[in-house]
């Protein structure tokens, strides 16, 4: 397993997925958004696996950027918003190869774990 846990704040789902990981004592590497940009092929990846781009915006994110984000129609623009801010992104995002994983989703990472 090569799993990378992306984030920027240290929110509960974060800290369930560490200790998820921990005391099963799997090796990961930690991203942390505000010190490291996400490349371009990272995004499309990602947005593969939301179901789109537009999946991949947090809904919850306010402020007046999260609402210019939220209302753009042009897939292309909205990418290049999301690598430029990337707090408007549905996070905390789990890695693991081309598998990804939004949020904290226990019944996934046990069924990842048995591969």
């Amino acid at each position: 397993m090569n799993l990378q846990l992306y984030y920027i704040k240290n929110n509960f789902d974060v800290q369930k997925i560490r200790r998820f990981l921990k005391e099963r004592r799997l090796p990961f590497a930690e991203v942390d958004l505000t010190r490291h940009k996400i490349g371009a092929r990272e995004m499309d990846l990602f947005s593969r696996a939301a179901g789109g781009i537009r999946l991949l915006v947090d809904q919850s994110a306010k402020g007046e950027r999260a609402e210019y984000v939220k209302q753009l129609s042009i897939d292309e623009y909205l990418k290049d918003e999301l690598l430029e801010h990337p707090e408007l992104i549905r996070l905390p995002i789990l890695r693991n190869g081309s598998r990804i994983l939004f949020g904290y989703d226990e019944k996934t990472l046990l069924g990842w774990l048995k591969e």
